[in-house]
């Protein structure tokens, strides 16, 4: 039977709509493949899987806008491939066909909100017709998302209200401690917490679809964004410099984790559906909403450092950053916020740029020599802040130099300006140090975790995060690039080299041998064992005695 569900998706102007095959008969795919005119439908065959383990992988890599699954299959049946996908890319499209019509699958398909079947063999003209209807579907959602009447109306909705003015006075420090209640209450701001945090998304206006304005694009996304994301958490949106903003009301501090995962999964649709480049800051937890500023500069501060980990994706401040780094702006420092904002990226040309604004700023606000000296006495001052906060030894760094104040305040400007280039360009390196280190030990304790834990059935990458206190995006990422390989891939070549060493030194059977390690299925851990190795657990044994 074949089935379809309802879910939001867009393409690109003129691109074909990506479909994968799913069926354990490699026959069956190609029968379907050969008999469909998938061009003139406008879709591409862009895959195809004979299992539903096999289709997850084809789904990462591929990112479909269309799976056709078959239901009954080894290792993982369509109805638990639909229910990963609704869960996993809730905006793929899942048709469903199989040769087994019986009241169960019935009862599944309404919960899996589908509604339409077809009974195999699958009939070439009818299967046809569901394409040509749901590539009409595709086509409407297309038009409605990008059509610059429907966003520049929108546009018009979402002027800023009350309450958007009121939390930008916010997050800029402009609302007195004595007002903020009547504030609340006046803009009726019902978020009680217990802790509250910001979540910034930065949309780039240098890579925009071609025949999209840059802000209606940014439109577009603050609208999914409500849609998509919104209704999961109580929180507050609006627009500030360019960039749509959260305050999430949370119960409890390691829920940033799964909001920076999910912000994550939005980014990456985002891009493949829009074609909008999004970066999602991910700020600190505060214990109350009138320290939203200080979420807010750490959310600023995580969008800048895509310049280092990339964009398309969400940034943790609280992951990228070692806690003891993370620590409020003093009142002294924050002359000199854009250079220290350039020093965490380490980037070395925004460093030079933003040592030569301080000069800058230094010549225009000193007219006499004492205000000269108090300057650069300041300047200092702010290093030595800066590196105490982040657990750096300023002494050190400086090179130990004797009355540094008066030989700074000596300085001619060509040496001022090399000296603050230096000296920033030495702290960058070692919080690059300090960053490299905690990713080292993260990565290092998720290993250990498989060493002790490898036999556990039920182990999965969502568990380990929650013990790390990390979320999903962030450990793939890094773990990928620290061990060059994904998590799963490692925690399974780690089982495997765990059961061929106990096929080659005990007689205990497979089934026994794929429990030790994790697997309760025998079937598959052959399966996954063979792709491994190239021969069956039985063959490997037999091949070395």
């Amino acid at each position: 039977m074949l089935y379809w569900n309802k879910r939001i998706t867009t393409m690109k102007k003129m691109e074909r709509y990506k479909v994968i095959l799913v069926d354990d008969e490699a026959e069956v795919i190609d029968m379907i493949e050969k008999k469909i005119h998938w061009n003139d439908l406008g879709f591409e065959v862009a895959g195809s899987a004979t299992n539903g383990v096999k289709a997850l992988e084809l789904v990462e890599k591929l990112q479909p806008d269309v799976v056709l699954t078959d239901i009954k299959m080894p290792y993982m049946d369509g109805l638990e491939l639909s229910r990963r996908l609704n869960r996993e890319y809730p905006n793929i499209y899942i048709m469903l066909c199989t040769g087994f019509d019986e009241f169960e699958y019935a009862k599944e398909a309404v919960h899996l909100e589908i509604k339409e079947y077809m009974l195999k063999p699958v009939n070439a003209t009818e299967l046809s017709e569901s394409l040509t209807n749901l590539k009409h579907t595709l086509d409407r959602e297309r038009e409605e998302k990008l059509n610059v009447k429907k966003l520049n109306d929108y546009f018009q909705e979402v002027l800023p209200k009350l309450q958007s003015n009121f939390f930008i006075s916010l997050i800029e420090g402009r609302v007195e401690k004595h007002d903020y209640e009547r504030f609340l209450q006046a803009y009726q701001v019902d978020m009680k917490g217990p802790l509250f945090g910001c979540v910034i998304f930065h949309t780039s206006e240098n890579h925009v679809p071609e025949g999209m304005n840059p802000l209606l694009l940014s439109m577009s996304v603050e609208r999914e964004i409500k849609q998509r994301l919104m209704d999961q958490w109580n929180c507050l949106e609006f627009i500030y410099m360019g960039n749509t903003l959260l305050v999430l009301e949370l119960d409890a501090e390691d829920q940033i984790t799964q909001i920076t995962d999910a912000c994550d999964r939005f980014c990456r649709w985002a891009y493949r559906i829009m074609g909008a480049v999004v970066t999602a800051g991910i700020g600190t937890v505060c214990d109350s909403l009138y320290e939203i500023s200080l979420s807010y500069e750490r959310a600023r501060e995580a969008v800048s450092y895509r310049v280092l980990y990339g964009t398309k994706r969400a940034i943790n401040i609280g992951e990228i950053v070692p806690k003891e780094q993370i620590k409020p702006v003093q009142s002294e420092e924050s002359r000199m916020q854009t250079l220290f904002r350039a020093i965490r990226i380490g980037d070395s040309t925004e460093i030079e740029r933003a040592a030569h604004g301080e000069m800058e700023k230094l010549h225009k606000n000193t007219e006499t020599m004492s205000q000269y000296n108090l300057a650069t006495m300041e300047i200092v001052s702010g290093f030595f802040k800066f590196c105490t906060d982040n657990s750096l030894d300023f002494n050190k760094i400086s090179g130990n130099m004797q009355n540094i104040y008066e030989k700074v305040s000596q300085m001619d400007e060509s040496s001022l300006t090399a000296w603050i280039v230096q000296m920033s360009e030495t702290i960058s390196e070692k919080l690059k140090c300090a960053r490299n280190s905690s990713a080292r030990r993260l990565i290092v304790e998720a290993q250990n975790i498989v060493k002790e834990r490898y036999m556990e059935a039920d182990i999965s990458l969502d568990e380990i995060c929650a013990v790390l206190g990390v979320s999903n995006s962030y450990f793939s990422s890094l773990f990928k690039k620290e061990a060059g390989k994904s998590f799963i891939s490692y925690l399974t070549d780690y089982r495997m080299d765990i059961a061929a060493e106990m096929i080659l030194n005990t007689d205990e059977k497979s089934y026994t041998i794929a429990e030790k390690v994790g697997y309760l299925d025998a079937n598959y851990f052959s399966y996954v064992f063979k792709k491994k190795f190239g021969v069956s657990p039985s063959k490997y044994r037999a091949s070395v005695k």
